[in-house]
């Protein structure tokens, strides 16, 4: 079992940053990613890595202006956001699978076996 803790979400003025992390307790995962969801919508995935080979992959929507990472030592992942649009307010939540990350279906929420509870990012 993996428990999955977000912190980082904020309220910030569009152009700014902010960093989201997820510190995960256990390391029976091997992908980890970011997906973020606004009432109405459909969970959509961000960014994932895959913790064994530092792979990482990214949706449209976030390429170029976000950058997953990892620390291993704090078995943490941390989203930095850069570049905040208003469309980037969201829900945003960490997801982990114990499988690898896959290049054509990391995005797919029902991948992921466990999931944080959530972190608010506002861009006005």
């Amino acid at each position: 079992h993996v428990q999955l803790v977000e912190s980082g979400g904020d309220s910030v003025q569009a152009g700014g940053s902010l960093r989201l992390s997820c510190a995960a307790t256990g390391n029976a995962y091997n992908c980890m990613a970011w997906f973020r969801q606004v009432p109405g919508k459909e969970r959509e995935g961000i960014a994932a890595i895959y913790t064994g080979a530092e792979s990482t992959y990214y949706s449209e929507n976030v390429e170029g202006r976000f950058t997953i990472s990892q620390d291993d030592a704090k078995n943490t992942v941390y989203l930095q956001m850069r570049y905040l649009e208003p469309e980037d307010t969201a829900t945003y939540y960490c997801a982990v699978e114990r499988g690898y990350c896959s290049g054509l279906y990391w995005a797919v929420p029902s991948r992921y076996d466990w999931w944080g509870q959530g972190t608010q990012v506002t861009v006005s």
